[in-house]
């Protein structure tokens, strides 16, 4: 007799394939939401895209549609392919689906603007009209209003410039049936900020480098953003290697730069989050001794005075000194605030540089150049010179008969001049007629006696059959000068 295949007294027929689909139904059902509601927001995963609509898992038993035009972007492309997960609104739920959407648009009437209210569901509004303290927004045919603080995160300098724009709004009140409706679209803006921040904190690099943007100045420093709404401090002393009085010296608002995360740390409002503009730059010393060389003249601003001389920067970040030795071959300089101050420019030497120690010497007067480089050529013996008296000693007189020249009019040659007692009787300043007796370039020294008629024509008759002897551009100009006052 043949075995009847319908036969369910084998234990092991059938038993187990029916066990195996009730398991897999019950695990399919395990964790299903089964209390969906209108005005829930959903995280929900792409499962399919048609032509016109795209189908999400709603974790129910029913799958979820929305229309594929309402996540097109601008270009009028879908960004979003299956698996990805976008946030979405329930606005309506049947037997065979649950309609989703980005935000409630189009028309609608009062029972869905409630719901909206009560489930914090956005909604399309265009604004139509500025109107005292904000705007005349259209919802679903519906007059709404949305105060000037609430259409956007930043301060409002154009409001005109919102008018005719479509925006996503939450219902902040619904009363009087519908007849006050205020709307916010900051609060919208203000949740997104939250999640981009807290996703770019995640992700924040300590010591790495991070483009933003200046927003505002303080005292004591610039803060930049990071990423909307998303703010770190630079402080003054991180601006620039330089030295700064003030940070508008550096940065302004609006100006994007980049900048060095030194610290996060937890703050009153959130995480502190410290920066650095110099630190992104580099240290301006590690390139230096490519960019500069001892021997070099350069331009470069007086940053402070001290007795003992200028600080000079000649970089940013670079500051070197002029000890008061250095500043002048024509002046004798007490201390560096006589000949200079502070925002001055002037030319310098480098004279060296020592990268270890962090300090680089620079000469004023080497890059103005020394006016007693070929004093012999300027000066010979015999040759009568206008001098200035700049002071007398027990030993003679010094004269000044160039700028940075100065001679010796010995004690013992004024004795012997028929004009000695005119001579003794000069002061500080009063112009005086000498003849070079001798110059010593060596030693820096010229000496001097009074000119006499008999110079004057013993000097003549040497220029009749040599080129005359060059003073130099400052000898000259100090011989008109002088010129002046005799007359």
């Amino acid at each position: 007799m043949a075995e009847d295949p319908t036969n369910n007294d084998n234990p092991e027929s059938n038993d187990k394939p029916e066990e195996s689909f009730a398991e897999m139904f019950e695990a399919y059902s395990a964790g299903m939401k089964e209390d969906l509601r209108i005005g829930d927001k959903l995280k929900s995963r792409i499962i399919a895209i048609s032509d016109s609509a795209v189908f999400v898992d709603t974790g129910t038993k029913t799958d979820g549609v929305i229309e594929m035009a309402e996540l097109l972007d601008e270009n009028g492309v879908l960004p979003f392919k299956v698996g990805d997960i976008i946030d979405l609104y329930v606005v309506s739920i049947d037997e065979s689906e649950v309609r989703l959407s980005k935000a409630i648009a189009g028309f609608g009437g009062l029972d869905i603007l409630k719901d909206a209210f009560t489930g914090h569901i956005p909604v399309e509004g265009k604004v139509i009209q500025t109107v005292k303290g904000g705007f005349q927004v259209e919802v679903l045919k519906r007059r709404a209003f949305c105060p000037i603080s609430q259409i956007d995160t930043l301060f409002v300098e154009n409001p005109a410039g919102y008018v005719g724009q479509t925006f996503q709004f939450v219902i902040k009140k619904f009363a009087e049936n519908g007849r006050n409706i205020v709307l916010s679209r900051r609060d919208l803006l203000e949740a997104e900020q939250k999640k981009v921040q807290a996703e770019f904190l995640e992700k924040l690099d300590m010591d790495k480098i991070y483009e933003g943007r200046v927003t505002r100045l303080m005292p004591y420093g610039a803060f930049v953003e990071l990423t909307p709404g998303l703010e770190g401090m630079v402080h003054i002393s991180e601006l620039s290697w330089s030295r700064l009085e003030k940070a508008e010296d550096a940065v302004q608002p609006g100006q994007q730069i980049r900048v060095k995360v030194l610290k996060v740390e937890p703050g009153k409002k959130g995480k502190k989050i410290s920066l650095s503009i110099k630190q992104a730059l580099g240290d301006p010393w590690a390139q230096l001794g490519a960019a500069i060389k001892p021997g070099q003249i350069i331009t470069g601003k007086v940053t402070r005075c001290a007795d003992f001389g200028a600080f000079v920067q000649i970089q940013p970040g670079i500051e070197g000194l002029v000890h008061v030795s250095e500043m002048s071959y024509t002046q004798r300089v007490h201390k560096a605030s006589d000949l200079v101050s502070p925002g001055q420019s002037v030319s310098v030497m480098v004279k060296e540089i020592d990268l270890a120690k962090r300090r680089v010497g620079l000469s004023m007067r080497e890059a103005e150049g020394d006016p007693w480089q070929d004093i012999t050529k300027k000066y010979a013996s015999g040759q009568p010179v206008e001098g200035v008296v700049e002071k007398q000693e027990r030993f003679g007189i010094f004269v000044r008969v160039a700028p940075g020249i100065v001679g010796l009019l010995p004690k013992s040659a004024i004795s012997r001049s028929p004009s000695a007692a005119q001579i003794e009787k000069l002061k500080a300043g009063d112009a005086i007629a000498v003849t070079v007796e001798s110059v010593n370039a060596a030693d820096r020294k010229i000496s001097l006696k009074p000119r006499d008629a008999e110079d004057e024509e013993q000097w003549s008759q040497f220029q009749t059959n040599t080129a005359p002897a060059s003073m130099g551009v400052l000898g000259e100009k100090l011989s008109k000068v002088l010129n002046k006052k005799d007359k």
